[in-house]
């Protein structure tokens, strides 16, 4: 599938790229879900606390056009749908574990600062799965 560039020539550099499919509060939350398995939609909803069925769909078809979401439909009565992560949105996840992995650091830093140190170092020695833990 050829990726819809949805401003054309505007990118400044790759993080804008980049920015422009995984930018928004849900979209990163909704990788991590389908890195774990691949998901229905109620599961993902369930897996994704807070986003409404609008914007879970419309990201969901946002991703699918740039190539990171596949989504996959049954013919089954009832119709069954599932959404799994493409291999570019696997490289993508792969991409985005050193920005959890500094997350995770920087939210441990500021507790650290208070006397925790030992939590940063623990939390920074953990194997990193999918964006990490949250």
């Amino acid at each position: 599938m050829t990726r819809i560039v949805r401003r054309p020539g505007a990118f400044v550099c790759g993080i804008d790229a980049a920015m422009d499919v995984i930018g928004g509060k849900w979209k990163v939350l909704i990788l991590w879900a389908l890195n774990e398995k691949t998901c229905r939609f109620g599961e993902l909803r369930r897996a994704v606390p807070g986003v409404t069925e609008k914007v879970l769909s419309s990201h969901l078809r946002e991703l699918e056009d740039d190539g990171i979401v596949h989504r996959e439909v049954y013919a089954e009565v009832p119709p069954r749908v599932e959404y799994s992560l493409t291999p570019l949105g696997l490289s993508l996840n792969a991409a985005l574990e050193p920005l959890g992995a500094w997350g995770r650091d920087h939210i441990y830093r500021g507790a650290g600062e208070s006397g925790a140190e030992g939590a940063g170092a623990e939390a920074a020695a953990e194997p990193v799965a999918g964006l990490g833990k949250r």
